[in-house]
């Protein structure tokens, strides 16, 4: 029988069993202490340390980088104007886009247009522009610091042109509770003078 090594025992008992003490290897307990000393670090810069923005700013600058290397596409300006503007006063382009939004933009942007997480569509102010055009190319590109997919890629044309067709007809119709105004660009889509920039306070049928 192999000689018991009393160095380890403690002089502490417990039910007729006395401690024995067996220390982690001291390896394991540096890298505890390393983890518990990197911990705060990590949690405060979880870039690698003493490089990078952040993971908010890094995500920002790469969401720039993809709309800059994919420009609009010819899709976003294959309708002119005028043809959106007959397709708002078309009952059955209309039907289409609404089925279109209420099934793709309803949950940001309220099945009656007056925004949630997205804008108000019913008003006439516009973040991106709000001529036909410049809400059909909105839609079309997406707004992907926004959290707004481009549907040109999910979207057939005539279903982004009915849809369109169809946040144009929203305008004006002043939907109870609907959200603040958001977009210092009014509808046709030229800028305001600089002091009409500010929004207005909202009223009470906003």
């Amino acid at each position: 029988m192999p000689e018991q090594n009393d160095d380890k025992l403690l002089d502490h008992s417990y039910d007729g069993i006395q401690e024995y003490d067996n220390p982690l290897p001291r390896w394991w307990v540096w890298i505890f202490w390393a983890t518990v000393i990197w911990a705060p670090f990590y949690y405060f810069l979880p870039e690698p340390f003493g490089e990078g923005p952040g993971n908010v700013a890094q995500y920002e600058a790469d969401v720039a980088k993809y709309a800059a290397e994919r420009p609009p596409s010819a899709l976003a300006s294959a309708i002119s104007d005028e043809e959106l503007e007959e397709l708002a006063d078309d009952d059955d382009a209309l039907a289409e886009g609404k089925t279109v939004f209420t099934a793709n933009c309803a949950a940001c942007h309220r099945a009656d247009g007056g925004g949630l997480i997205g804008p108000n569509l019913t008003d006439d102010a516009w973040i991106h522009g709000g001529s036909p055009s410049q809400v059909h190319n909105t839609i079309a590109v997406g707004v992907l610091a926004k959290g707004m997919p481009p549907w040109e890629r999910i979207l057939k044309p005539g279903q982004l042109n009915h849809v369109t067709a169809y946040v144009l007809s929203l305008r004006g119709s002043n939907p109870p509770d609907a959200k603040a105004q958001e977009g210092p660009v009014p509808v046709d889509g030229a800028a305001p003078p600089a002091a009409s920039v500010a929004p207005p306070a909202p009223t009470s049928d906003k």
